[in-house]
């Protein structure tokens, strides 16, 4: 794949918006599932698999990210049900890619697609309930904490109004954690997940008790899409299967080796090392790496491989990005918290409050200002189950159809 936007970006564009925590001892990865075809069901629906195609059954998604830069997927083609005929996403002052390419640090993103996927695998657990230093908020404390007990990290907060009260933890227990991802790549942990969002005091617990758990579920239908493993037709249904892969098929082991941008000084490529699409929302290129492995203080240029390794790590540049703003884009965080305020551009826009908008954030340049594709759907039908799962209704505008990207 060529060029692509980016999950983090460069750090000039950031370096006033967030303040992040210093990496603590990281978890070593139990399993890896991510890309394995043997055995696989044929016309998986993926968001972590593809290649780049113009308006091809292969061609990539687009996903936006802070600043433009590099996040991609690719792949084998599946099945029915993935993704065909996508083009690339715009970030701010971005150019639009066709089908996913578009010039240097500019445009371009890529998720979706169709790959086959390895049925029946994952769900295995590298954390049990009660590890010490795991919860960022238990329930009936007052705001989420700033370290986790035992770990050494410090706290960083995201923009946006004063925590309050729970956090992820008092939202969702590791059990039905487990239930709502239960074919899930053995990364991605619930410990894991909550010793990140400590990292991020506010997510998951700013606002109402309603927009709390909207911003999870929220949280997680993007994240479960992006990196979905599942199908129409998948045993427990397409949105079993989320959280599925956990890098780009077919760049394990150092195969994919063309997302290093060599003119970069600030973040040169460190050798032997790649820097294709890991993570929840898949991060990709050598100065997005260097950028938010400096706003969270891990090494990511250099060790690329925490990401798929540390399943605090995976989870906590999924949050910088949610948290983070990217203007003109607000943080997807704002947007589900009651803190977003739209400006007049985006009232002409018709961008307003809901999940629908985080979607925009996201993928706005693929997926919105006009009838909702494939990939819109699968996000609601994840939100709306997420949704039902914590007891809460699933709020306004759920779709962007009727939004303008970014």
């Amino acid at each position: 794949m060529t060029r692509t936007l980016s999950l983090c970006a460069a750090a000039v564009v950031f370096s006033s918006l967030v303040a992040c925590a210093s990496a603590g001892p990281l978890d070593a990865d139990a399993d890896d599932f991510s890309g394995a075809t043997a055995g696989a069901p044929a016309g998986a629906a993926g968001g972590a698999a593809n290649k780049t195609a113009n308006n091809s059954s292969t061609a990539t998604a687009g996903h936006a990210a802070p600043g433009g830069g590099g996040s991609s997927a690719k792949g084998p083609a599946g099945g029915p049900g993935g993704a065909a005929g996508e083009g690339g996403a715009v970030a701010s002052g971005g150019a639009a890619g066709k089908a996913g390419v578009a010039a240097a640090g500019k445009g371009g993103a890529a998720s979706g697609g169709s790959p086959q996927s390895s049925a029946g695998k994952g769900g295995a657990t590298s954390a049990s309930a009660g590890k010490a230093g795991a919860t960022s908020a238990s329930a009936g404390k007052a705001g989420a904490t700033s370290a986790s007990a035992g770990d050494g990290e410090g706290g960083a907060q995201g923009g946006g109004a004063e925590p309050t009260s729970g956090g992820v933890a008092a939202l969702i227990s590791e059990a039905e954690y487990e239930a709502l991802f239960p074919n899930r790549n053995a990364l991605f942990t619930y410990q894991g997940l909550v010793k990140a969002a400590a990292t991020f005091p506010e997510f998951a617990n700013t606002g109402t008790e309603a927009q709390k758990k909207r911003e999870l579920a929220a949280f997680f239908a993007n994240i479960g899409h992006e990196t979905t493993g599942g199908w129409p037709t998948a045993p427990g249904g397409a949105q079993a299967w989320g959280l599925y892969f956990k890098q780009e098929v077919g760049c394990e082991g150092g195969a994919c080796k063309g997302y290093c941008e060599p003119t970069n000084a600030k973040y040169p490529c460190a050798p032997g090392k790649t820097y294709h699409g890991r993570g929840p929302i898949q991060l990709s290129y050598n100065y997005n790496y260097g950028a938010c492995g400096d706003a969270l203080g891990v090494d990511l240029l250099h060790d690329p491989d925490l990401v798929t390794s540390s399943p605090e790590v995976t989870f906590r540049t999924a949050l910088w990005f949610w948290m983070t703003p990217q203007a003109p884009k607000p943080s997807a965080h704002d947007v589900m918290t009651g803190g977003y305020q739209p400006s007049p551009e985006d009232a002409k826009a018709g961008r307003v409050e809901g999940f629908g908008l985080t979607i925009d954030i996201i993928n706005g340049g693929v997926e919105c200002g006009y009838p909702s594709p494939p990939q819109v759907k699968d996000r609601v039908a994840f939100y709306q189950k997420f949704c039902a799962t914590l007891g809460v209704d699933a709020g306004p505008a759920l779709e962007c159809a009727a939004m303008e990207s970014y």
